[in-house]
């Protein structure tokens, strides 16, 4: 199939790299004329494994473009999905600025040989845009523009989104057309997965419900986790024998910083406004964020109790980007709990296999206190305190000797829990982490 993807975020590039893949082809749009360019040349400005060797193979192969022209796009696909920022707005709302400019745009593209076309929201919006795309499309389209509306939320995992995307564990499909149902279930003929489709309503809340319910998983063992802490018991082992049950399961019942990134923060904040502007107050989802803010202030806190103050203490900090196996340091934890550390006048060196240029970009840490390492372990060096504050997985293989070594004095504050509390205690290093209890080095 034709299909056309209106903006190359880390979604719009991620699916459009994926569905050429698996055979289909596909345009990029974006307005970015740099962006657009370095993508032509087989470079992607994000990194996600897997997926630069994906485009450059379908770059080659022909069946993946790139255009800042949103015309071209309208006039390639038979499908033409929506894949634009919907950054939150103060009070918690969505911003859809970017949704209605790209819908408006796909309408004045239509000419009157342009044919039918499925316009996707595949960016993760409030229930009832769907409505609001098609009734600007209606707007602004020749009066005989044919066309459906189709929402089609996404469950891409950062760090592994090829992997989601082409062995996906559920396609939801939400449209009222029977036809644009049709062409949408071509797009996703290749791929091996059940198939949910509704309506559009619902297709748009599955995926704010879907992400808030697994923000509710993390806040919940976060907060079982105090529980733990306060009688020494050990959330490990009690995330271990929930999990075992079936109908909860194990995954996202990790205790630690609690949750970041682009998605859950504003998904959350945006599910609390869509169900207050439904006149329902959600205050399950309002503790889940305040248990998940508050996480942040206790781990803090374990840091204070044991050094006293922060003025002037070295801190070594392993982990920017908000998880394992991405550069996006979007409301990463790591970065909160760095500038609270730098508030108070600590001096921190920073490692991150991936984030560190990204944090350099974005981070907004000019003038601050604020270096970087050549790796984890130059990270230590006369450090009097270790954070880990993102769970890679080379983290967890660290040298207890070497940091031992290394280091001023031998502290660590595990916010994922990726090392073992023995086996730190027997190479004599202070040790904290989150809902396990303290052994002291022997």
């Amino acid at each position: 199939m034709k299909i056309s993807i209106i903006g190359t975020g880390y979604v719009g590039l991620t699916t459009g790299t994926c569905f050429a893949e698996v055979g289909h082809h596909v345009v990029c749009v974006d307005n970015n004329a740099e962006k657009v360019a370095m993508l032509r040349n087989g470079k992607i400005p994000i990194y996600e494994p897997k997926l630069e060797e994906l485009i450059i193979k379908n770059v080659n192969a022909g069946r993946l473009s790139f255009t800042t022209s949103t015309e071209e796009g309208v006039a390639h696909g038979e499908v033409v999905m929506i894949a634009v920022p919907t950054p939150p707005q103060p009070d918690g709302s969505v911003d859809l600025s970017f949704i209605e400019k790209v819908a408006r745009e796909i309408a004045e593209s239509f000419t009157e040989n342009t044919g039918y076309r499925v316009i996707v929201d595949k960016s993760t919006v409030p229930v009832k845009t769907g409505q609001k795309v098609a009734e600007t499309v209606r707007r602004y389209a020749p009066a005989n523009a044919e066309f459906g509306v189709c929402s089609n939320p996404e469950f891409l995992r950062e760090g592994c989104a090829v992997d989601d995307l082409l062995n996906p564990d559920r396609i939801v499909i939400g449209t009222n057309d029977d036809k644009a149902t049709a062409l949408m279930q071509q797009v996703y003929a290749p791929f091996i997965a059940p198939v949910v489709v509704t309506d559009v309503e619902s297709a748009e809340l599955i995926k704010h419900a879907a992400n808030s319910f697994l923000a509710l998983k993390i806040s919940y063992i976060n907060a079982v986790g105090r529980i733990c802490e306060k009688s020494g018991a050990d959330i490990e082992k009690v995330a271990e024998g929930i999990g075992m049950d079936k109908r909860i399961g194990r995954s996202f019942l990790n205790a630690g910083l609690g949750y970041g990134g682009s998605c859950f923060p504003k998904d959350i904040k945006a599910f609390i406004s869509i169900s207050e502007s439904l006149g329902y107050p959600f205050e399950l989802l309002k503790q889940v964020e305040q248990i998940n803010e508050d996480q942040l202030s206790l781990f803090l806190g374990k840091i204070r109790e044991k050094l006293w103050v922060l003025q002037e203490k070295k801190i070594a900090v392993w982990g920017l980007a908000f998880k394992q196996n991405t550069d996006d340091v979007r409301e990463s934890v790591a970065l909160k709990l760095i500038k609270q550390m730098l508030n108070e006048g600590a001096a921190i060196t920073a490692w991150d296999p991936e984030a560190i240029e990204t944090c350099k970009r974005f981070g907004n840490f000019e003038g601050a206190n604020l270096s970087y390492a050549e790796d984890k372990y130059a990270c230590l060096d006369d450090a009097e305190a270790l954070v880990i504050a993102t769970e890679w997985p080379d983290f967890a293989n660290a040298d207890f000797a070497e940091i031992k070594k290394r280091m001023k004095t031998p502290l660590i504050f595990d916010g994922r829990n990726l090392l073992t509390p023995e086996t730190a205690s027997s190479q004599g290093i202070e040790y904290y982490s989150v809902g396990r209890p303290t052994i002291q080095p022997s």
